[in-house]
C-alpha cells in the first residue's frame, strides 16, 4: 500500500525508439482517492495491478478505472495481475479473465517476484500510447 506518491523512471525501447516512461505509483486506502485522481492529470496511460490472490483487488481495479476514465477521459491502461508464480492460491478465476478480456482490456499476467511478465506489460503500455 502506498500512501502519497512513489515516482519512479523506467527506459525502454521500442522500434528503435527511447521511451521514457515516468510511473506514479498512486494508490493507498480508499480515504486517499479523491486527492490522488488528481495526480492522473496529463497522463498518457496507466497499469491496473491486482494481486490475484485476492479477488477484491480485482474488483477495486474495475471501480478505479470507472474514476480514473471519469477524471481524464479514455486513455490507454493495462490490466496487470500478478503474482503468476502462485496461481494455485489464486482467488480469480480464468472466467473472470476472460470476461474481461471480452470486453477489450489487455490482460497481463506477471509475477513481480521473478520478473515473469513485467517487461511486456510496460511495452505493452508503451506501444498503446504511441498507437493513439
Amino acid at each position: 500500500t502506498t500512501v502519497g506518491v512513489k515516482i519512479d523512471k523506467k527506459a525502454i525501447e521500442i522500434q528503435d525508439k527511447k521511451i521514457n516512461l515516468i510511473l506514479w505509483d498512486i494508490y493507498g486506502e480508499d480515504e486517499f482517492q479523491e486527492l490522488q485522481m488528481s495526480y492522473l492529470r496529463g497522463s498518457a496511460g496507466y497499469l491496473l495491478v491486482v494481486d490475484g490472490t485476492r479477488y477484491n483487488t480485482l474488483q477495486k481495479a474495475f471501480e478505479l478505472q470507472i474514476k480514473i476514465e471519469d477524471a481524464i477521459g479514455q486513455v490507454p491502461f493495462i490490466l496487470v495481475i500478478n503474482k503468476l508464480d502462485i496461481t494455485d492460491e489464486w482467488e480469480i478465476e480464468l472466467a473472470e479473465i476472460d470476461d474481461v478480456t471480452q470486453k477489450g482490456w489487455t490482460v497481463i499476467k506477471t509475477s513481480a517476484k521473478h520478473g515473469i511478465g513485467v517487461e511486456e506489460a510496460f511495452q505493452t503500455l508503451a506501444k498503446k500510447i504511441l498507437d493513439c
